[in-house]
């Protein structure tokens, strides 16, 4: 029987592979036309967001030279894709030759091993990865080594799977169908017991938002107005917004989450307008901003899914929004912004599943607490 042989390089390979993927949670990234090279990515990390694998031979300084040069290219590439300012890089060559001189360039440092325990020259390495040599000891050997290395790889690969469906497999919608419904039965009972829309002393009957009866006690008004709109085409409009992306956030943030940014993000729209305007106002926009705002902290977090959609569609279209804000009168645009922060604070403060720790959580809550206490101060002290 023939007997599987691995050669070093290859062994050296799977044994990063494993440390990188299984204990890191990095994930690979398919790059076209890159040959004997694998890149991991992990854009939640405090270490390098990306680790390079190159096996390619590098044989004089010009190849090394140019190897740097298609990185940086690709990583501008990354950086566009994920949203990312600056993206740290981990480029560990296992064939270069001897007479190449080795060296790092901003954000990229680059490791040239002949083995595993060659890592633990290089500092930069060690404090990043500081179990980085005793976890890739193995007693296995050559075939079974790739089994183990291969099976360990399938089953971290199958977990993030099965993380990512419950994340963005479509679910059952019950809040955002429930909000709507209601928004369109006020509107109803503001023609049926009132007289209309546009009535002022009807709006405020309904409670809508006005500054002085807020300070002087009636506080339900900063989350009654969000269920109030001043014509159909208002209510039209906010419907429809509210339909395309509460939909969206309902399913990547659950239910209770869900309900809890909208109405958060209701009352911070609202104050907003209390504190800056002194008319009455009314309408979901703040609270539908808000979501607006848990959406960008949503695919911050899940950037690699979503990265293109963000920057393609749901920026512009937030900033096309704002914009409107601004340019036509009538419209109160200190809601929509209130709103926007109120969404992404509470966002930080519940966290994305999967993806948010214990620290960002209590930090997201202290800041949130914080900023409205801030805005009360302002509104009513």
């Amino acid at each position: 029987m023939e007997q599987f042989v691995i050669d070093k390089n290859d062994e050296t390979v799977m044994k990063l592979l494993h440390f990188f993927i299984t204990e890191k949670g990095y994930n690979p990234i398919v790059l076209h036309g890159a040959k004997n090279e694998i890149w991991l990515e992990n854009m939640e990390t405090e270490s390098y967001e990306i680790v390079r694998i190159v096996t390619n031979y590098i044989h004089n300084n010009d190849q090394f030279n140019y190897d740097l040069f298609r990185t940086k290219q690709i990583l501008k590439r990354i950086k566009k894709k994920t949203l990312s300012l600056n993206i740290d890089t981990l480029s560990i060559f296992l064939n270069i030759n001897d007479d190449v001189e080795v060296r790092d360039i901003p954000h990229i440092n680059c490791a040239n091993i002949k083995s595993i325990n060659d890592l633990n020259k290089y500092e930069f390495i060690v404090k990043n990865y500081p179990t980085i040599t005793d976890n890739t000891k193995f007693e296995e050997k050559g075939f079974n080594l790739f089994l183990k290395v291969t099976n360990d790889i399938n089953k971290k690969n199958e977990e993030e799977s099965i993380k990512a469906n419950d994340v963005f497999a479509k679910k059952t919608n019950i809040i955002t169908p429930a909000i709507i419904i209601i928004n369109i039965i006020v509107f109803v009972l503001m023609y049926i017991f009132g007289y209309g829309s546009y009535d002022v002393d009807t709006l405020i009957k309904f409670g809508a938002n006005y500054g002085p009866l807020v300070k002087s006690g009636e506080f339900y008004r900063l989350i009654s107005c969000a269920f109030i709109h001043i014509g159909i085409f208002h209510l039209f409009f906010n419907m429809y917004a509210l339909y395309i992306v509460g939909t969206q956030l309902e399913n990547f943030y659950g239910k209770v989450k869900y309900l809890i940014i909208y109405l958060f993000s209701a009352i911070i729209g609202s104050l907003f307008s209390c504190l800056f305007t002194n008319s009455v106002s009314a309408g979901a926009s703040g609270a539908i901003f808000g979501l607006f705002g848990a959406l960008i902290y949503f695919g911050y977090h899940y950037r690699v899914y979503l990265g293109s959609v963000i920057r393609s569609q749901i920026i512009p279209l937030i900033i096309f929004n704002f914009a409107l804000g601004f340019m036509i009168t009538g419209i109160d645009i200190s809601a929509h912004i209130g709103g926007f922060i109120g969404g992404i604070l509470m966002s930080m403060a519940l966290g994305v599943k999967y993806k948010s720790t214990t620290s960002e959580k209590v930090n997201g809550w202290i800041v949130t607490i914080i900023f409205t206490l801030f805005i009360l101060y302002l509104n009513f002290m």
